[in-house]
């Protein structure tokens, strides 16, 4: 009987003391007669005249009592329990002595009337439904593998984690609620991404009722061992604490053996429709190599299961949707063999097979440390991978300093295949940095700033053996110059003085442009760049900011951009990449002609029609912030 089991796993920790021998003393203690317990049961007529409220009183010297009243147990010397129904209650105490358990006769006590307020409570009415009704309530999830209310059917949180309504922030500001003391963390998975935390079944039911008395009913589908149960159970209203005797929580067979106790529960949450309840997940049975935690099983009621309807949501993309001209904007950075390094602040995460991240990590606080850990740099901030689109190479360095060089390409949906593998290491503690079995990653998702300069890219792995439905996905940045920066080109960088640039509507046509060298121009005699910086090189970039643009009412708005370079011998010349300028704001523009540029005649850097549509030109400025050739 499940009250037998209760009674033995609260005495293990008393036994061990009692029983604990001497090197030199193998005995047992003596071991009392029943008629030298000493315990009184006392109904107290002066607080309920119907005798409902109830005094527990050891006064067996050197002993621990046990109590058993029915609706639950308590090892207390003095307790003070309290009946809400009438009726005729047995209570059972034994003593742990020295000689071992010693169990007293039972002493039945009559209970005349009903006394509804020790149990007129929010929560015993959301479990129950209330006095004189019965609520069944679900594991959330179901045989189709559906989770109706919450991500999934378990969650779990630490040992110091409770009722979510109270309690305070964990230390490390990860958990908002029900943390008291320092173990306080949560994982909430979803059920379709970790389908290993349990199958998808129909688990029975649990049914609380407060018709003639606390009485639940449990039907385990799932574990034909344990079958129905019929029971009773109590609320702790002070603690947040529901014992179940004579029955044990639904959960599921994978965790049967972690708990030692499946009746004795914590309440995290309770509504209407949904609750949380979690027992301690003990270093025994199949959790013998797991660390404590509490497992927190999630269950919603029939009337809201029974009446649930799906949202209406746009169905999850069975891959990545990449933005419009991706291809173009990959191209364009990776044409200056960009190399890239992993993020330092959220280098890992999970994506859906449509791409979508899994996880608001944006910092390594945020990840959770019981189960993954916090990224380190240190760990893997040698890495880098450096990709080139005109020739389509691809050089690898892996965190040890080991070199591969290879080349690569991309498909329309964005798959990288390399021709050398691609490095595994170690990430974050077990989680490794790897390609899929294909030896390919493939272009999750792609981020530009407010000019259309790309800033990072999530580059996934499918893991078709342990997660077959989903990606494991890495964040990359490009490196600044080579120096572990994010966001940037590798090159060369050519000094400026911006006190030289020579800015304004320097042709009358309307536009603004910035000289930044011009034969036939005022820069030819004092010039802000030393024109022999650039005698040889293939492409040049160039990033420049404008402030105190006011634009005139009804002006366009947008305007379109680009560098024109004629090197010392006109071939090569011509524009560059257009790109768009939309007022205060810093740019970027690029010249790559293909061809090994020698020497200057122009350099110059022209937004068609921003002149004319300025409220007042000279209040406009311009800097060049940096110059990189390549």
């Amino acid at each position: 009987m499940m009250k037998n089991i209760i009674k033995i796993f609260m005495l293990i920790g008393v036994l061990a003391t009692f029983f604990t021998c001497s090197e030199d003393d193998y005995s047992l203690g003596r071991k009392l007669d029943p008629s030298e317990l000493d315990f009184s049961v006392v109904q107290d007529y002066a607080v309920d005249e119907g005798g409902n409220t109830v005094i527990l009183i050891n006064n067996t010297p050197e002993t621990v009592p046990v109590w058993d009243y029915g609706t639950g147990t308590s090892t207390r010397a003095v307790d003070t329990i309290r009946f809400a129904f009438a009726g005729d209650y047995t209570i059972k105490f034994s003593a742990v002595t020295d000689g071992g358990i010693v169990d007293a006769e039972p002493v039945t006590i009559s209970v005349t009337q009903d006394n509804f307020s020790y149990i007129n409570n929010d929560i015993w009415n959301m479990i129950s439904g209330g006095v004189g009704n019965s609520k069944r309530w679900y594991l959330d999830l179901d045989s189709e593998g559906q989770s109706k209310y919450f991500a999934g059917p378990m969650y779990f949180y630490g040992t110091d984690n409770g009722w979510l309504e109270g309690g305070g922030p964990s230390a490390d500001g990860g958990q908002s609620s029900g943390c008291y003391g320092d173990d306080c963390w949560n994982w909430n998975p979803d059920w379709p991404g970790n389908t290993w935390l349990m199958d998808a079944a129909d688990y029975g039911y649990m049914e609380f009722s407060l018709e003639g008395g606390p009485f639940v009913t449990v039907d385990h589908l799932t574990l034909p061992e344990l079958g129905t149960q019929n029971g009773t159970y109590n609320i702790d209203l002070n603690n947040y604490k529901l014992s179940m005797s004579n029955a044990q929580m639904i959960h599921n067979v994978g965790y049967d053996t972690c708990s030692s106790n499946w009746g004795d529960i914590t309440i995290f949450s309770i509504t209407e429709d949904a609750m949380q309840l979690g027992v301690l997940r003990e270093q025994i049975g199949s959790c013998s190599g797991e660390g404590l935690a509490m497992i927190v099983y999630n269950f919603i009621s029939q009337e809201y299961s029974e009446n649930w309807v799906p949202e209406e949501t746009e169905p999850e993309p069975e891959e990545p949707t990449l933005p419009e001209g991706w291809e173009d904007t990959i191209s364009a950075i990776t044409t200056k063999a960009i190399e890239w390094k992993l993020s330092e602040s959220n280098p890992l995460n999970w994506a859906t097979l449509g791409g979508t991240l899994m996880n608001d990590w944006q910092t390594p606080e945020d990840y959770p440390t019981d189960w993954l850990g916090t990224p380190d740099p240190a760990v893997y901030g040698d890495f880098s991978m450096t990709m080139n689109s005109a020739d389509n190479s691809v050089v690898f360095v892996t965190p040890d300093g080991i070199t591969t060089e290879g080349t690569y390409s991309i498909d329309g949906s964005g798959i990288y295949s390399f021709n050398v593998p691609v490095p595994t290491f170690q990430l974050i503690n077990t989680v490794n940095f790897e390609p899929d079995t294909n030896n390919q990653l493939r272009l999750l998702k792609i981020d530009t700033d407010a000019n259309g300069n790309v800033t990072d890219m999530w580059l996934g792995a499918v893991d078709d053996v342990n997660k077959p439905t989903e990606y494991k996905a890495f964040h990359l940045v490009p490196n600044v110059g080579g120096s572990g920066g994010e966001g940037g080109n590798e090159g060369t960088e050519v000094a400026f003085d911006n006190s030289k640039l020579v800015y304004g509507d320097l042709e009358g046509n309307g536009n603004l442009r910035l000289e930044l060298y011009n034969e036939y121009g005022s820069t030819v005699a004092d010039p802000g760049v030393n024109t022999e910086d650039l005698a040889s090189f293939e492409s040049i970039e160039v990033t420049f900011t404008l402030s105190g643009v006011t634009l005139n009412e009804g002006a366009v708005g947008t305007y379109n951009a680009s560098m024109y370079y004629a090197d010392s011998d006109w071939n090569p010349n011509g524009n560059g990449e257009i790109i768009t300028v939309n007022g205060d704001g810093t740019y970027t523009v690029s010249y790559n002609p293909g061809a090994v540029v020698e020497g200057v005649i122009v350099f110059v850097i022209d937004v068609a029609g921003l002149a004319t549509d300025v409220t007042d030109l000279e209040a406009v400025t311009a800097t060049i912030d940096s110059i990189v050739i390549n």
